[in-house]
């Protein structure tokens, strides 16, 4: 089962605020700890919305949005893809995450499972996902 540990982002990270080591030493520690658990698929941080664009669709039309957007915590920040035997196991392991947030203010992460292709049931579609083995 893979999940994805999502980073909600904040003002400090939408305005470019760059982590300080003690969250960077925090995070590395957490990071080599799943790594030593042989359940870390990725990880990384993202810029700024305001470096980022939205494709909004409308039918067969594509209109393009440059950030940044407004709404900080309906951004993320970054991710951590993990790969756990179980929902518990998922679960313990975000628990541990260290609080994202600069200076101990309030932070938020979420938690939500991955698709694999044996959900989707058999079909052609599928199948061509399959000869690609990305997911």
């Amino acid at each position: 089962m893979r999940f994805m540990i999502i980073v909600k982002a904040t003002k400090d990270s939408e305005a470019g605020v760059m982590p300080h080591e003690k969250i960077l030493t925090e995070m590395a520690k957490y990071h080599e700890e799943l790594q030593k658990a042989g359940v870390l698929l990725d990880a990384s941080g993202l810029q700024a919305s305001s470096k980022g664009w939205r494709i909004r669709y409308s039918g067969e039309k594509r209109t393009t949005i440059d950030g940044p957007f407004a709404e900080a915590k309906e951004l993320i920040a970054g991710y951590t893809l993990i790969q756990v035997k179980s929902r518990e196991e998922a679960m313990e392991w975000a628990r541990r995450f260290p609080n994202p947030a600069l200076d101990g203010k309030e932070g938020e992460i979420e938690v939500r499972q991955l698709f694999e292709l044996d959900d989707f049931g058999e079909s052609k579609a599928v199948d061509r996902f399959r000869k690609m083995n990305i997911a």
